[in-house]
Order: structure tokens, then C-alpha cells, then sequence
């Protein structure tokens, strides 16, 4: 299974979770070693979207995002 790390690697404040792909700096280690893989896969679509529906950019366009 391929990572759906695209390094982006920013991160919400509040959350945790990248801008990139949904996943946070414990979730990356975990899916280095193979574990929780399925599961962790399957919370990024949501994850995205609620970061999207607070106003952030997700995705390849949170990379293009200048940092204040």
C-alpha cells in the first residue's frame, strides 16, 4: 500500500493533521513501521474535507501556501 504522504509536512495547529494528506506526525511513524495502515487511509478523505471546510488549502495547494 502507498503512502499517501505527497510532502506537503504542514501541519494544523489545532488538529494535527498535514495539509497534504490528512495524517499526523504519530500516524507517519506508525505508517513507516507498517501498522494501522487501513486504518489510518481511511480517515484521510474526512480529514481533508474538514480541514477544507475550515478554510484551509489541502492537497498540492497547501504547498503552494507562504507561511506568515
Amino acid at each position: 500500500m502507498g503512502s499517501p504522504c505527497i510532502d506537503v509536512c504542514k501541519y494544523d495547529e489545532e488538529t494535527g493533521w498535514c495539509f497534504g494528506c490528512g495524517m499526523t506526525k504519530p500516524e507517519k511513524k506508525r505508517w513507516k513501521k507498517q501498522e494501522d495502515r487501513p486504518a489510518i487511509r481511511a480517515a484521510l478523505p474526512a480529514r481533508l474535507e474538514a480541514l477544507e471546510a475550515a478554510g484551509h488549502l489541502t492537497g498540492l495547494a497547501a504547498a503552494k501556501k507562504k507561511k506568515k
